[in-house]
């Protein structure tokens, strides 16, 4: 292989461990796919069938000022544009699965760049099937005949298999059917999916023909991812759960009692068929991951590892059944590896979730690197240094290859463009140093301890005679006789003066006719002791009749009892058959009652909740009941509170009214006497004197009502403020009257001259007046209206607007005031009596004024 001019790893000698062991190159191929325009420029050229040759695009030299070179690299073989799936399968495939049939196990695995034909190598499509479907239809159509029925192998769980019997392989068979979870066969289906058919036309078909027919074969797939370093089983059926989906699990690499690396857990389907296992390998692709990229629509985010597992045991004596001993089933694998497309993350512009997915693809691929790389030194330079396998789950899993348990093949798939120079470079340069480790050739492992099965059941006879002849002497194989022929001598006249040549060839036919003489007689001599044998065995075949005859007989007694007991067993059958269809029956029924009971079940957890939420809700609104309550009785309690001591107040000022009635009646009573015993006058003035002054009393009554002390004493403010000028024109009021205040018939009413009155007070109104006015009514204790008449000054403030600063308060209140009567002795008292008893009732007007600070 020629090596590049710049940045080769020179070789260093060093001392190599003698080994015996014969040990083979990892083989590597090349696959170039075509380019997606004509007009593309192209950076890869075939040279021959097994060299490329790479040269740097114009633009890339141009910017690096052209310091590349054309490079080749030498490949074990090199497919071209123009190869066809067929082809590539006839050379790297296809002795895979011939050594998978002899009990050898094998790697092959695609490498390349985003983009480049890796999945479409290994999958292909309609019509073009790749390298997995024609695997499986080549092993199907080499052991079809002679393939175990199922569940006779049975996976042990550890990556082993056991041999189960008639009777529990049947059994099996039917618990499996009975759950409904044991894949159909093609046959079986209606209908097949149209993504899988016609991968493979029957032109195409391949077939192994060495096969043993003395051993029975199954065969067992699973399918796997490995997605950011961890494992997925992509054949796993989870349960769908349509209220909280759970992820997948994750499995674990595990090593059994060879040293073998398998996957914990994984999902290993029986498959019966071509058709079977690729509708398996299609269920579990449906789950695979891939997303869109900018280099890929469809792009791999995981490495996906197909295997088929072949299990094979030979035959018991009779050629029927497969012979029940564990130690003699051999199981050996297939793994077909579909590796994700090393990318940078500049050209794919990867975010989030792609940018960890692409950090862990070139991970595992730079573990596989550096693996190759120590086996590498440590077979040319003679050191032993640690592979780091465990670096990654996919050296990990496949560390058995590289050491001997298996074939290894690769095929470096190549996309031309001149985008993908640089990655090709890298990826041309891992594929020549790959090509130069050396993987450990498997030995053969022979099926032991074979018993007579169908070939030597058809060589019997071909034995005993053999061995018969070898008693009297005779040779028991004629190809001896053939050994011993001479060879033809090269018998070309190139001189005639040759007389060498003639006498040479001469001499050889005459002993090539002496030793064909010696073989007829002996054939003659073998043709009479092969009669005499006859003879024999006819002497012997007329002895045995008589006991064949009676035989025959003990046969037909056999002949009606199996008769007997066949009816018996369809009889049998027949009502095994009407109890299955039973219980099938009773198990819908079940299934039936099952699901009505999980529903009512919910519905009565609902209810249940509800419940509890109504009962939580009503424990909550007594709660804020019983608060509402509280509150509404404190409320009421203080409200009671304050229309009692309003009561009591209103009492008090009733009777000190009534105190005050009678002293004026008193002194006018009083008054009157003197004024009739001193005055001469008529009985007819007299009344009308002291009306006068009664009414100026009845005023001043009211005046001192009006000041008698109020709850709340005056009081000026703490800050008073600077009032305007008043020479202009005096005070202006702003009149702030609600418009739905009632008009009041009080003796009082405020009479305000030059007033803006509003309805709702603004600031223009405010900018133009000195005081603010405002009228409030509320409904009091006694249930009077009572207006108050709130007053205050207005100033401006620093900020520029309009305040308000409140200082007196004016309380407006009708009520009814009737005089009590009283009768008095005397004619004098009795006039004045009734003057003030024909008085009609007068409104009084309480007035209470109130400063507030």
């Amino acid at each position: 292989m020629q090596r590049p001019p710049k940045g080769k790893t020179p070789r260093r000698p060093g001392p190599k461990k003698a080994s015996n062991i014969e040990k083979d190159p990892v083989g590597v191929y090349c696959r170039i796919r075509p380019l997606g325009t004509v007009d593309e420029e192209c950076c890869v050229e075939m040279i021959s069938s097994t060299t490329i040759q790479l040269h740097a695009p114009d633009g890339l030299k141009a910017n690096r000022n052209g310091e590349f070179k054309e490079t080749q690299y030498s490949f074990k073989k090199v497919f071209g544009i123009n190869t066809t799936q067929m082809e590539l399968f006839e050379d790297v495939a296809k002795p895979l699965v011939e050594d998978l049939i002899h009990c050898k196990n094998g790697l092959l695995f695609t490498y390349g760049v985003t983009g480049s034909g890796k999945t479409y190598t290994m999958t292909g499509s309609p019509g073009e099937g790749g390298l997995l479907p024609r695997c499986l239809d080549m092993l199907f159509n080499s052991i079809g005949p002679f393939q175990a029925k199922r569940f006779v192998f049975k996976p042990d769980d550890k990556n082993g298999m056991e041999v189960q019997c008639q009777v529990e392989a049947l059994l099996e068979r039917q618990k499996r059917e009975s759950q409904q979870s044991m894949p159909k066969t093609p046959s079986s289906r209606q209908k097949a999916d149209p993504e899988f058919t016609d991968m493979i036309s029957s032109e195409q078909a391949c077939k192994s023909e060495n096969v043993d027919e003395d051993c029975c074969y199954s065969i067992f797939v699973s399918y796997i991812e490995v997605y950011n370093n961890y494992i997925y089983d992509l054949l796993e059926d989870a349960p769908f759960d349509p209220i909280r989906s759970k992820p997948p699990q994750s499995r674990i690499l595990r090593e059994d009692q060879n040293h073998n690396m398998y996957v914990a857990g994984c999902t290993e389907v029986e498959v019966k068929s071509t058709d079977e296992a690729f509708e398996v390998f299609w269920k579990g692709q449906k789950k695979r991951r891939i997303a869109n990229t900018q280099l890929n629509r469809e792009s791999s985010r995981s490495h996906s590892v197909f295997t088929v597992k072949l299990a094979q045991a030979p035959l018991d004596a009779d050629g029927d059944h497969v012979l029940q001993d564990k130690n003699q089933v051999n199981v050996s694998q297939l793994c077909l590896v579909d590796l994700a497309g090393s990318e940078r993350t500049n050209r794919t512009r990867a975010e989030g979730s792609r940018l960890r997915e692409a950090g862990s693809i070139n991970q595992s691929l730079m573990t596989l690197r550096t693996c190759i790389e120590v086996l590498r030194e440590n077979q040319m330079c003679g050191t032993n240094k640690m592979v780091p396998y465990r670096d990654s789950k996919v050296t990990h899993l496949f560390k058995n290859y590289f050491d001997g348990e298996g074939k290894v093949r690769m095929i470096v798939c190549v996309n031309p463009k001149a985008d993908d120079y640089d990655e090709s470079l890298l990826v041309m340069r891992f594929a020549e140093m790959t090509q130069e480790v050396e993987v450990a050739r498997p030995v053969d492992r022979p099926i032991c301890g074979l018993t007579a099965g169908r070939r030597y059941k058809n060589q019997a006879f071909r034995d005993e005679l053999t061995q018969r002849l070898e008693e009297r002497g005779s040779p028991s194989n004629v190809g001896e006789f053939i050994e011993r022929l001479p060879a033809l001598p090269p018998c070309e006249l190139v001189d005639p003066s040759d007389d060498q040549t003639l006498p040479r060839l001469i001499e050889v036919l005459e002993r090539r006719h002496r030793i064909r003489q010696m073989m007829t007689a002996q054939y003659n001599i073998t043709a009479n002791t092969l009669s005499s044998m006859l003879q024999q065995l006819e002497s012997q075949l007329a002895a045995n009749e008589t006991f064949l005859y009676d035989q025959r007989n003990k046969l037909n007694e056999k002949d009606k009892m199996i008769v007997h007991q066949r009816a018996e067993l369809e009889r049998l059958e027949k009502k095994s058959k009407t109890l299955e269809y039973k219980v099938d029956v009773l198990q819908k029924t079940t299934d039936v009652y099952e699901q009505d009971k999980r529903s009512l079940q919910q519905d009565l957890q609902s209810f249940e909740q509800r419940l509890q939420k109504e009962l939580s809700d009503k424990r909550r609104m007594e709660q804020r009941m019983q608060g509402v309550v509280t509150d509404t009785k404190l409320k009421w309690e203080k409200e009671c509170e304050r229309r009692v001591n309003a009561k009591q107040l209103e009492m008090q000022n009733k009777l000190w009214v009534k105190d005050e009635k009678l002293k004026q009646l008193k002194a006018i009573v009083t008054e009157s006497a003197a004024g009739s015993s001193s005055s001469s006058s008529s009985p007819a003035e007299r009344p009308e004197k002291p009306e006068r002054p009664s009414r100026e009393r009845d005023r001043n009554v009211a005046q001192k009502r009006s000041a008698s002390p109020s709850p709340h004493p005056m009081a000026l403010p703490a800050h008073p403020i600077h009032r305007r000028s008043r020479s202009a024109g005096g005070e202006k009021w702003v009149d702030h009257k609600p418009p739905n205040n009632l008009e009041l018939d009080t003796v009082m009413q405020p009479i305000i001259p030059n007033a803006i009155k509003v309805s709702t007070p603004n600031e223009k109104a405010l900018s133009k007046c000195h005081k603010y006015l405002l009228r409030h009514q509320e409904l009091a204790s006694d249930g009077e209206i009572e207006t108050k008449l709130i007053k205050g000054d207005v100033f401006k403030t620093r900020t520029g607007g309009q305040a308000v600063h409140f200082t007196d308060v004016e309380t407006l209140k009708e009520c009814t005031m009737a005089p009590s009567r009283k009768r008095r002795s005397g004619s004098g008292e009795r006039t004045h009596m009734e003057d003030i008893e024909n008085r009609a009732p007068v409104a009084s007007n309480v007035y209470q004024k109130r400063r507030k600070p």
